[in-house]
C-alpha cells in the first residue's frame, strides 16, 4: 500500500511539474516509471517467493490483476502517460499462474470444507426436538438453503474481485463439487426419512428439506450452462430428494383413498357423489398440511395428488366389475362419471392444481359409455387417444366391458381404430401407461 501510494504520488508530481523541466527526448516520465515499476515488481516477485498465507496471496494477486492495472494505471492524471510506457505486470506470467493455483486449490478446499461442516449441522438439526424455522408461512433451513449457496457464491465474488477469469475458473470448480455434494445430501435426507419416523417433526422436517431444493434450483438454472455436464446432476439429485419426500408426504394419503375408490365399484356406481366427496373431503384435511411448502412444490404435490385421483378413478373403470347392457343404464353411468369429474376437477383448481392435460381424461371415458353409434364412439376414442397417447388397446378393452351391448366384430373394430389413431409420441406426461390392466 505504501509503495502503491508512493509510487502514485510521485509519478503525478513528475507528470505535472518535472517533466516539462526537461527536454521531450528525455522521456522523463517514462524513466521514473520504469525505475517505480522495477522497484515495486522486484519487492512484489520478493514477496511472492515466500511463504504466504491465503489471504496474502489474495492480496498480491489482487495487485497484479486489479489494484495495479486498473486503480493506478488508469488513473485519470497518469493514464495518457503510462500508456506511452511498456511496463507489463508486477509479476512475471509463471509465477502469476502458480499463485493463482495455489489460491484457487485452497479455496476450492475451504468452500469443500465449508459445505461439509454445514452439512454435518444440519444432520443435527434433524435429531432435535425442534419444529424447523418458518419464512413466510414456509418450513426452511437457513443452514442449509442459504448458507451453501452463499458460501459458494462468496467464493465466485472474491475470486471474481481478482479478476474475471479466477471468477470463472473457480465458479467451474465449485460448481462441480456442488453435484458431490448433493449426493451427500440426499443420502443424508435418504437415511433421516428411513430412520426417523417416529420423529416428533418428521413431516415439518422433511418439508423443510423439499424447499431448500429450491434455492439450490434457482441458482443453478442462473449460473449454470444448458450444456454443462454438472447441471444434469444437480438438477437430477434435487428432483431425488423432492420427488423422495413427496413420496412420504402422500403415502398416508393415497393409503386413506385406496379403499374408498374400492367403493365405486363395490357398490356399482351408485352412490358415486357420496363416494367423491368422501374422497374429496379426506384429500382436503392432507393438503392443508402441505401449504408450508414452497409454491412451486405445493403446486407439485398437489398436482401429484391431482395425478393419483384421476388415475384411481381410471383404475375403477377398467376392473371389469360392472357390464351394462342398456343404453339407459350406460346412460347414468356417464352422467355419474361426468359429475365425478366435474367435482374432482373443480376440488383440484381450486387448491391450486395446474395439471389442465389431466380434466379431459374422463369426460372423454364418460362420452364413451354414453355414446352408442359405433361412428361416433371411435371418433371419441380417436380424440382420446389423441389427449392420451400412452393408452393402449388392453386399457380400452378392459373399459369397453362396460358397455355389454357391443357386439364382438363392433368391439374388434373399435380396438382396431385404436391402434391406427394412438401416436408414437410419448406423452408429457403419463397417465394411462402407469396404470396395469389385469
Amino acid at each position: 500500500l505504501h509503495m502503491g501510494m508512493t509510487m502514485k504520488e510521485d509519478l503525478t508530481v513528475v507528470a505535472k511539474y518535472i517533466k516539462q523541466l526537461y527536454p521531450p527526448e528525455f522521456n522523463v516520465f517514462s524513466i521514473y516509471a520504469e525505475l517505480y515499476h522495477n522497484y515495486f515488481a522486484s519487492q512484489a516477485k520478493k514477496n511472492a517467493e515466500s511463504h504466504l498465507e491465503d489471504k496474502d496471496i489474495y492480496l498480491l494477486l489482487s495487485w497484479v490483476h486489479n489494484f495495479y492495472p486498473k486503480e493506478m494505471r488508469k488513473d485519470h492524471a497518469l493514464a495518457t502517460e503510462l500508456d506511452k510506457v511498456k511496463l507489463g505486470s508486477l509479476l512475471p506470467s509463471s509465477l502469476s499462474k502458480e499463485l493463482e493455483k495455489k489460491y484457487l486449490d485452497s479455496e476450492e478446499v475451504t468452500v469443500k470444507t465449508s459445505l461439509s461442516r454445514c452439512l454435518d449441522k444440519e444432520i443435527q438439526t434433524w435429531k432435535e426436538d425442534k419444529e424447523p424455522e418458518k419464512l413466510n408461512g414456509h418450513f426452511q433451513s437457513e443452514l442449509l438453503g442459504i448458507f451453501v449457496i452463499q458460501s459458494i457464491y462468496s467464493g465466485q465474488k472474491r475470486a471474481e474481485d481478482i479478476s474475471k477469469a479466477m471468477g470463472e475458473e473457480l465458479s467451474r470448480r465449485l460448481l462441480k463439487e456442488l453435484p458431490a455434494f448433493l449426493r451427500s445430501y440426499r443420502d443424508a435426507f435418504e437415511d433421516f426419512k428411513e430412520k426417523s419416523k417416529k420423529h416428533r417433526y418428521y413431516k415439518p422436517i422433511l418439508i423443510a428439506n423439499i424447499n431448500n431444493c429450491w434455492n439450490f434450483r434457482e441458482y443453478t438454472e442462473k449460473y449454470m450452462a444448458e450444456k454443462d455436464d454438472s447441471k444434469a446432476e444437480i438438477l437430477s439429485a434435487l428432483a431425488d430428494i423432492e420427488n423422495s419426500g413427496f413420496d412420504v408426504l402422500l403415502q398416508q394419503l393415497f393409503a386413506q383413498l385406496k379403499p374408498m375408490y374400492k367403493k365405486f365399484t363395490e357398490h356399482k356406481w351408485d352412490s358415486s357423489s357420496e363416494i367423491m366427496n368422501e374422497i374429496i373431503k379426506t384429500t382436503s384435511k392432507h393438503i392443508s398440511d402441505f401449504q408450508t411448502l414452497k409454491d412451486p412444490f405445493y403446486h407439485a404435490i398437489v398436482e401429484k395428488i391431482h395425478a393419483r385421483l384421476v388415475k384411481e378413478y381410471i383404475v375403477r373403470l377398467l376392473k371389469r366389475k360392472v357390464s351394462l347392457k342398456t343404453p339407459a343404464q350406460q346412460q347414468t353411468l356417464a352422467q355419474n362419471i361426468s359429475k365425478n369429474a366435474a367435482d374432482l376437477e373443480a376440488f383440484c383448481t381450486s387448491n391450486g392444481s395446474k395439471a389442465t392435460w389431466l380434466n379431459s381424461a374422463l369426460p372423454k371415458l364418460a362420452e364413451i359409455i354414453r355414446l352408442q353409434d359405433l361412428g361416433a364412439i371411435k371418433i371419441e376414442v380417436a380424440t382420446l387417444a389423441t389427449s392420451y397417447p400412452d393408452i393402449r388397446k388392453r386399457h380400452l378393452e378392459a373399459f369397453l366391458h362396460i358397455k355389454a351391448n357391443l357386439s364382438r366384430s363392433e368391439l374388434k373394430s373399435i380396438l382396431g381404430y385404436l391402434a391406427d389413431s394412438t401416436a408414437s409420441t410419448q406423452p408429457r406426461a403419463p397417465l394411462f401407461s402407469n396404470i396395469n390392466v389385469s
